[in-house]
């Protein structure tokens, strides 16, 4: 775990928080975010999801392992005045408390031991945004361990309790030189027992 953190907090030593786009399947799809409620941005680096969110109305959460890069988030947050709670964290079920997000956002981060946790974590009607990398490449970006890397239809696997909103993976198809290449999207909906037909 100390290698780990080490690891991103030499990596987020390099960056400042407000220079990074936040994750495509989050700001392509912003139409679908509630107008407040609270979200969190779950392995959130510099908090590029995060300050989306939070410019979006949203009260935030974020949570890292990087220490330097939630002390950045948090000066960020401060001088823009987000609503940002940054907090860093070896993050594990116990970090995702029981229906508390309207909105979680996963940017490139995979650990499939959290996903229960993560469909448990949403309230009733909340939404997941997720984009992470895939096995299937076209070139050499993103992780090469497969353990960090999804199946065929995983996420959609993964999050099968969620309801489907949206889903791309564009594989290898057409003109591997455009498009998302190399990563997956998703977006769950959480089912409303009160709103179900």
């Amino acid at each position: 775990m100390k290698e780990l953190r080490e690891k991103w907090n030499r990596i987020y030593s390099q960056d400042e928080p407000g220079k990074q786009a936040a994750a495509p399947v989050l700001s392509e799809n912003a139409f679908l975010l509630p107008p407040e409620g609270s979200a969190l941005d779950l392995a959130s680096g510099l908090g590029a999801n995060a300050i989306f969110l939070a410019e979006h109305g949203l009260k935030v959460t974020a949570l890292d392992i990087s220490g330097v890069a939630i002390e950045k988030l948090r000066a960020y947050a401060g001088r823009h005045r987000l609503a940002i709670e940054a907090r860093q964290e070896a993050i594990n079920p116990a970090s995702l408390p029981s229906s508390s997000f309207d909105v979680i956002v996963i940017s490139r981060f995979l650990d499939r031991s959290l996903t229960d946790a993560i469909i448990n974590a949403l309230k009733p009607g909340g939404l997941l945004f997720y984009q992470t990398f895939t096995r299937l490449k076209v070139n050499a970006e993103g992780p090469s361990n497969p353990a960090y890397l999804l199946g065929t239809h995983e996420l959609l696997d993964l999050f099968a309790p969620l309801r489907t909103v949206f889903y791309r993976d564009n594989a290898a198809i057409g003109d591997i030189h455009r498009g998302l290449r190399n990563e997956a999207q998703f977006i769950g909906q959480k089912p409303d027992p009160e709103t179900l037909p």
